[in-house]
Formats: structure tokens, C-alpha cells, sequence
């Protein structure tokens, strides 16, 4: 039993590693290309040891890329900074507007709100190409083209259904008895939900913004159409290195690993929070 325990324990060990190897490679080759030229990432067969360069994550700080055309102006730190402002907007106004739609859906039933509901969370599976034409000239006739309002807009309708469903279902969980309780002791509606019903749901509030910021961190069509190249976000702006010279592979693992970095310190940061969130409700009853 001891020896068939230990086999188990073994096999199960090797396999975590194979499969972490698996999913970890891309990550760690995508990393170590950062500090690579093209010469070198290029080279067949490739090398696992090689003379490291910063020359990639130079040319991104300082804006000036160096091709075998010449050199180029890009404005990677600025779409870098697009990014962080554009997606923490978008979540915050979706945060402002759509957690107290989920409480309103979740403590009232009133008619047709399963359909309204239902409707708004089918914006999250509308492909983008669908609405892109009208929404552009939509935004040519507001004069909201080309602005961040206009992009913090779209990102909002990206991150509001999310938000939307996912605070719904950890409101539901919130038994009412305890806002009804609340309330007897002669509390208002909004202060029962302040301070009783948003900070129990508050593990939940934060998984479903951390997952809505990511979301409005990756998206590229919608910035891609309705944004000049000084308000792209970073997604956009990483096509400044497939240059007529050919592809920057070096500047585009820097990119990656640059632009990847401001998600994953906040999903650190977070982790608490995301875990308990995800799991808050599992267990009922």
C-alpha cells in the first residue's frame, strides 16, 4: 500500500512538472527573446545560452528603434500609459454603474428584469466587427472619436456585463436578513447597501474588476478604429515593430513582457481577493 502510495505520489509529481514545463516554456522563452537580438533569436538551431542585451528594453524606454532602415520614433511608454488610464477608467465607471445594477438585480424582481439582464450580458458576446461601422460613426457625429472618453466608453460596455454577472450572483448569496435587520434599526436603503451588502460582496467586487481590467487591457479592434496613434493602447502599439525592414522580435518580447507586467503585479496584489472571490458561494447551505 506504502509503495503503490509512493508511485502515486511520484507519478503525480512528474506530471505537475511536465505540465507546468508545458505552460511555463512560452512564457520563459518569450522572456529570455526580450534580452536577445534578431541574429540571435533567429539562429538555427536556437540557443539556450546566449550573450544577454538590454539594447531592447532601451529602445522602448527611450522611443528610438533601430532598424536596418534606419531609426524610428515609436511611443511605446506612452501607449504603455494609454493602457493603464484608459483600462482603470473603464473599470471604475463600470464598477460605479454596475454594481448597483447587480444589487438592484439581485434583491428585486421586477418584469422583464431576467431579459434586461440577459440583454446586457449579451453585449460581452456581440463580436466586436458587429458594431464597430455604426459605433464609429456614431462617434464621428458626437465628436466622440479619437478621444478617451470615447475609448473609456467602449471599455466600460467591454467590462460592464462581466461586472454586471458575476457581483449579481455574490449579492445573491448575501442573505437579505441581515440589510432587513439593518434597516430596523432605522438605517436607510443606501447605507444598508454601503456598508452592509457591498463590503460582504467586497471579495467579489474585486475579482470581477481585476478579470474586467484584464479584459479591457487586451482589447485591440476597438482602439485600433477609434483611436490616433497618441491615445492607442499599448495592444495597438506593439504594431509599430513589424517595420518595412522586417519584424523586431527582440522589441516585441520586451513589449510583451512590459506590457504584461502592470496585470500580473495586480493580479498578485490581488490574489487574496480574486481566490476568495471565485469561491465565494461554492458552499451553500
Amino acid at each position: 500500500m506504502e509503495h503503490s502510495s509512493l508511485a502515486g505520489r511520484i507519478f503525480r509529481g512528474v506530471a505537475l512538472t511536465l505540465i507546468l514545463i508545458f505552460f511555463m516554456f512560452p512564457i520563459v522563452w518569450i522572456f529570455l527573446m526580450s534580452f536577445q537580438n534578431n541574429d540571435q533569436i533567429l539562429r538555427i538551431p536556437p540557443r539556450i545560452l546566449f550573450e544577454p542585451t538590454l539594447a531592447n528594453y532601451e529602445a522602448l524606454i527611450s522611443g528610438q528603434l533601430r532598424t536596418a532602415a534606419g531609426n524610428l520614433q515609436i511611443s511605446f511608454m506612452r501607449n504603455l500609459f494609454n493602457s493603464v488610464v484608459l483600462s482603470s477608467a473603464a473599470v471604475l465607471l463600470a464598477l460605479l454603474l454596475g454594481v448597483p445594477a447587480a444589487y438592484a438585480f439581485a434583491r428585486f424582481k421586477f418584469r422583464l428584469g431576467e431579459s434586461i439582464a440577459f440583454t446586457l450580458l449579451s453585449f460581452r458576446f456581440a463580436p466586436p466587427l458587429l458594431v464597430l461601422l455604426p459605433l464609429s460613426l456614431y462617434y464621428q457625429e458626437l465628436g466622440l472619436n479619437d478621444t478617451y472618453f470615447g475609448i473609456v466608453w467602449v471599455y466600460q460596455l467591454i467590462a460592464l456585463p462581466l461586472i454586471l454577472w458575476i457581483v449579481r450572483g455574490y449579492f445573491e448569496d448575501i442573505s437579505p436578513d441581515i440589510e432587513h435587520a439593518y434597516r430596523l434599526a432605522g438605517h436607510s436603503w443606501r447605507e444598508a447597501f454601503t456598508r452592509i451588502a457591498v463590503p460582504l460582496a467586497g471579495p467579489g467586487i474585486a475579482a470581477a474588476g481585476l478579470l474586467s481590467f484584464i479584459f479591457c487591457w487586451h482589447n485591440f479592434v476597438f482602439a485600433l478604429i477609434l483611436a490616433s496613434a497618441d491615445k492607442q493602447p499599448v495592444t495597438v502599439g506593439a504594431l509599430a515593430f513589424v517595420t518595412a525592414s522586417g519584424i523586431q522580435y527582440g522589441q516585441i518580447a520586451a513589449a510583451i513582457v512590459l506590457s504584461v507586467t502592470p496585470t500580473l503585479l495586480l493580479a498578485l496584489y490581488a490574489q487574496r481577493y480574486l481566490v476568495e472571490g471565485l469561491s465565494l458561494g461554492a458552499v451553500k447551505g
